[in-house]
């Protein structure tokens, strides 16, 4: 079933839909920086591309966009991924890696490209659809996790198996086009959004790192042992890149006892 967004899941412990953010009282048609208190964390785009980290930044800051119950108007730059998916994309079948999704004009770097939707899941639920998963099964099911500035980590799983967008025919590469950035726009439950790493040119494929490393931290030696481990459950990849690690990403995390 296609849904552009995020669905509560059959568990029912997280509604997406649910707004829980108050507006800003910006009546402008696009708000500012030093005004917006939906930007007091600092401007989020710039001409619909999203805002580099500066060098000096050593984390990247929280992205909050404008939401339902603010004062200012449809067009305010601070409302990129809400609008939805602008580009014209198209899935086709690859060579190896079952469907994929490509680009069928230029994006620039920095452009939202589409949202990764479907049923947010709690932990629990997350963890029987995977343990109930056989080796012929895809997995779509995704665990991103954020780290707070107070050690805390804040997770959220997505899974598009059933109800999803298109976001669910990307594939993995190792050395990929797009990134994830969770953004929040009326409650603290984020929008996976996907955005362009680089300039990509019509007709090419569309891809992410399905481990989060790619413009994050670099993997840990502890978790290279548990990959190295892993192998043996893990599927091979086809990325076909320089760099390519072999195997699809691997998170045991679900697997085992809570």
């Amino acid at each position: 079933q296609y849904s552009p967004d995020n669905v509560a899941g059959t568990d029912g412990d997280i509604d997406p839909t649910e707004i829980t953010f108050p507006g800003c009282s910006c009546l402008t048609s696009s708000c500012m920086v030093h005004t917006c208190s939906c930007l007091r964390l600092g401007e989020n785009y710039n001409s619909l591309c999203l805002r580099p980290t500066g060098e000096e930044e050593e984390y990247t800051r929280p992205v909050f966009e404008c939401n339902a119950m603010c004062q200012c108007g449809e067009s305010c730059q601070n409302r990129v991924v809400q609008r939805g998916l602008q580009l014209r994309l198209e899935v086709f079948k690859t060579e190896k890696k079952g469907w994929g999704l490509r680009t069928l004009e230029f994006i620039a770097k920095g452009r939202f490209v589409c949202e990764y939707a479907g049923e947010v899941l709690g932990f629990n639920e997350a963890r029987r659809r995977i343990q109930a998963q056989t080796s012929k099964d895809s997995n779509y099911i995704i665990v991103v996790r954020e780290h707070l500035h107070n050690g805390q980590i804040m997770e959220t799983f997505v899974d598009p198996t059933c109800i999803g967008n298109i976001g669910r025919f990307l594939n993995h590469s190792c050395e990929p086009n797009l990134f994830m950035v969770p953004v929040r726009v009326d409650s603290m439950v984020p929008k996976l959004a996907l955005f362009a790493a680089t300039d990509i040119s019509a007709g090419e494929e569309l891809s992410y790192d399905y481990s989060g490393r790619f413009h994050n931290l670099p993997i840990t030696n502890r978790e290279q042992k548990y990959l190295e481990e892993d192998n043996r459950l893990r599927k091979p990849c086809y990325c076909g890149s320089r760099t390519c690690s072999s195997f699809l990403p691997w998170d045991s995390s679900l697997f085992s006892a809570p």
